[in-house]
């Protein structure tokens, strides 16, 4: 199946590892060109050298701290600078801390907001003069499913990533007649790094094993496994591209139907 990606100019947030960079191979898979972001330049650098090893394609970088409004806004110029134009944008950010309530002052609030919600609310506002612009544009943000049913010790993701959800439902509504289709994504559990930091934690305040708490992950989800970041970036590429291109305003949980919400 052609997802009509060729050319298409992409920038990816958030892509030096895990999730972001499984979407960024998918892209370049698909014949795209990219941008790669995270604030780690040499780690960045090694993903782009990898994927192009792969795929031959073009792939950019640009460090930036993406819960800086500035920094957000130069990546996304430098990007369209690179790649003379901008088509898809794919917001995506580190979680926030693991813990629970007790656990958090004020401040790592307000550091948490900046991280997993206004880093998506700056990328889009530096993007859209550049969507408007396309003739095959999309937006699509990197969430949890825990924007849609609250995960154990992760009551600052529980709290802020719903109202990303909440954000690129409006902008569906608001960004449809321009012809941008605005859509989130719901991971699961999945191989990354950031997860099994999130079983480290969990296995401390639980006084268990990494193992067990996988294990214990795995037997939650009806198919009885955690996925593979591959899986996510196949269906994240496909939301992005012209072959979804009468699918705006959802929120796709990616999950192997950990998910028990039916609607």
């Amino acid at each position: 199946m052609d997802l009509g990606l060729k050319n298409a100019r992409v920038l990816v947030t958030a892509a030096s590892q895990g999730l972001g960079a499984a979407t960024a191979r998918r892209f370049s898979l698909e014949g795209a060109q990219i941008v790669i972001n995270s604030r780690n330049l040499d780690q960045l650098q090694q993903t782009a050298a990898s994927i192009v090893e792969e795929t031959g394609g073009m792939v950019f970088t640009h460090a930036a701290d993406v819960s800086d409004p500035l920094d957000a806004t130069r990546l996304v110029e430098n990007a369209v600078s690179m790649m003379d134009g901008l088509d898809i944008l794919v917001t995506n950010a580190g979680g926030p801390p693991a813990g629970t309530f007790d656990k958090f002052d004020l401040e790592v609030w307000r550091q948490a907001s900046d991280l997993t919600l206004h880093s998506h609310v700056s990328l889009i506002r530096a993007a859209l003069p550049y969507l408007r612009q396309s003739d095959r544009a999309a937006i699509l943000a990197v969430v949890s499913i825990a924007a849609r049913q609250p995960v154990e010790n992760l009551t600052l993701s529980n709290a802020i990533r719903p109202a990303v959800v909440g954000l690129t439902k409006t902008l569906a509504d608001e960004l449809g007649p321009d012809g941008i289709r605005v859509n989130s994504i719901l991971p699961g559990v999945t191989e990354t790094a950031r997860v099994q930091n999130l079983m480290q934690s969990r296995a401390e305040k639980n006084n268990t094993s990494v193992d067990e708490e996988y294990a214990r992950a795995g037997r939650s989800i009806p198919l009885q496994r955690i996925g593979t970041a591959e899986e996510f970036g196949n269906a994240a590429v496909f939301l992005c591209s012209p072959a979804a291109g009468f699918i705006t305003g959802i929120a796709l949980p990616v999950d192997g139907g950990a998910m028990r919400a039916t609607f």
